[in-house]
């Protein structure tokens, strides 16, 4: 249900990344609402916004999970859509998400909505489903053309390939022993390691991603089979918090066992990274996602990347 539009359309974003691309399209003016997890450019949260969580993201990571389980189980939304304000903006495009029912507003509640509203007749769903940084590109490329600014488009996307090589050109020749093994917790309690873009991030930033498949979704995994992989490297990023939640999320984990034995916490390479803004969303910043992994994986190979957006745990 997409379709090139008007060249000043009316443009809802139901996805936090996506208001990033648009954002950087130039379509800020035309982004009429955006979602509640939307923060990014700071201006955006100026903007109305049209969902809410259901979700209780002051509780523990283990009572988040569990409240998720229930939502699912029951075959509940997680995220509600405030239907009188959409109604009342009459967008011409609703860019959502098909990737993650956990992530953010489902497309099967979006479809349902414009289908069942007159006064959304007209509207265009663009869903986005990117498994990799590649994907991300071709969002880019898509949402220009359905907008009319493929210029814009081009010379952004120029520019952050030329990021990606910047970075893959010093990595990519780097024989296996010079790869060191690297874990990134995408959740805390349970554990789980990131998947979807993070090993192939992972790998060009000259690392060997561990337990977890590229393009595959996000898997739980017990302590110990992170323990057998014994990686060299530790990004803790636990999805959709920020860098001072994440740190302290992060403390728990000095509580399992041989956690001080692990290569990373011997090395002092264990690293907590501000998530929310990075790791954890499929948009223009996974590439400087990629300079800051590369800045912690192999520091003598690009010293002048470090980022107040990652820490050391100790």
């Amino acid at each position: 249900m997409s379709r090139p539009i008007d060249s000043a359309p009316r443009i809802v974003s139901l996805l936090a990344s996506a208001t990033e691309i648009l954002y950087g399209l130039g379509l800020a003016d035309q982004t009429v609402a955006v979602s509640h997890e939307c923060d990014y450019p700071p201006a955006c949260r100026d903007k109305p916004q049209v969902t809410l969580s259901a979700i209780d993201s002051a509780a523990s990571s283990l009572q988040i999970d569990n409240q998720v389980r229930g939502k699912l189980e029951a075959s509940a939304s997680l995220y509600t859509v405030d239907e009188g304000k959409l109604l009342a903006l009459k967008p011409d495009m609703i860019v959502t998400q098909d990737q993650c029912d956990v992530c953010a507003v489902s497309l099967d509640q979006v479809r349902q909505l414009v289908t069942s509203a007159d006064a959304l007749a007209g509207t265009s769903i663009v869903a986005l489903n990117p498994q990799s940084l590649t994907d991300v590109f071709a969002d880019i490329h898509r949402l220009a053309k359905l907008t009319n600014t493929e210029q814009a488009g081009e010379d952004w996307l120029s520019e952050l390939q030329a990021r990606v090589t910047a970075v893959r050109s010093k990595t990519d020749p780097l024989l296996t022993t010079e790869r060191p093994r690297v874990i990134c917790i995408e959740w805390i309690e349970p554990l789980m390691v990131a998947g979807n873009w993070t090993p192939e991030l992972l790998s060009w930033a000259g690392g060997v991603a561990g337990l977890a498949t590229e393009g595959k979704h996000s898997q739980y995994h017990d302590w110990s089979e992170i323990l057998n992989f014994d990686p060299e490297v530790i990004i803790v990023a636990p999805c959709g918090f920020d860098l001072r939640r994440s740190q302290s999320e992060a403390e728990t984990l000095k509580q399992l066992p041989g956690w001080h034995h692990t290569a990373a916490q011997r090395q002092d390479r264990v690293f907590v990274m501000d998530g929310n803004a990075y790791l954890n969303r499929s948009g223009p910043r996974l590439v400087e996602t990629l300079d800051i992994l590369a800045s912690v994986i192999h520091p003598q190979l690009f010293p002048a990347a470090a980022s107040s957006s990652i820490h050391t745990l100790r």
